[in-house]
């Protein structure tokens, strides 16, 4: 992103520092550029002060929680609050790294024990899978958001008209059905867990789990 706005900045026959002064402006006045640089230290002393732990412990206290309970429940949740425009509330390095991975994990290890390597990392990538799905189909719901004014574009240049609301009244069909079949995925995966896993469990809550991360 750099990089291309320095370039952009000398295509347009600025100098270079009048280029680097353009950028100093803008981060000065939209302050908020600036929270990202302070939340991810302020995740990573979390992590380190036993987050991941913590919801670890939490998973555990609740005898109904699977994995893929847990991850249908953050589904949902994603995907409402991206359809009301609140994108940023969840993702990758603030919400499933530290918390949302934990606790599906956590919730795997309190029926069938310490997971080997290889099945931590499937209930990882599909914590992330879930994030990116439920924000993928949950944003187009928002009639503010740039997919939408991105498909606004491409159908005007093609000679068709249409309003943002009736783009995102159409989104819903389609967040519902990505709604069913992920949650159809998840039961699937709970399914594999306690097939592969259940022969060799040995339910310990209160052993320290190993972390291949």
């Amino acid at each position: 992103m750099t990089v291309a706005g320095l370039a952009t900045g000398l295509a347009s026959g600025l100098g270079p520092i009048d280029v680097v002064s353009a950028f100093g402006k803008a981060f000065t006045e939209s302050r908020y550029v600036a929270i990202v640089w302070l939340v991810l230290p302020v995740i990573g002393l979390l992590e380190r002060a036993g987050l991941k732990e913590r919801a670890r412990t939490v998973i555990a206290a609740i005898p109904a929680a699977t994995t893929g309970r847990v991850l249908m429940i953050y589904f949902a949740i994603r995907q409402v609050t991206a359809a009301l425009g609140l994108i940023s509330l969840g993702g990758h390095a603030q919400m499933v790294r530290p918390l949302v991975a934990p606790m599906a994990e956590g919730a795997a290890e309190n029926r069938f024990g310490r997971l080997p390597a290889t099945t931590r990392f499937r209930i990882r990538a599909h914590a992330a899978a879930a994030d990116n799905v439920a924000v993928f189909f949950g944003e187009d719901i928002f009639i503010a958001i740039g997919s939408i004014l991105l498909i606004k574009g491409f159908l005007e240049q093609n000679g068709i008209s249409v309003e943002p609301s009736r783009l995102a009244l159409w989104a819903i069909p389609t967040a519902v059905a990505a709604w069913l079949i992920h949650n159809a995925r998840l039961l699937l995966l709970d399914r594999a867990l306690r097939r592969e896993l259940a022969a060799t469990s040995t339910p310990d809550a209160t052993r320290p789990s190993e972390d291949a991360a």
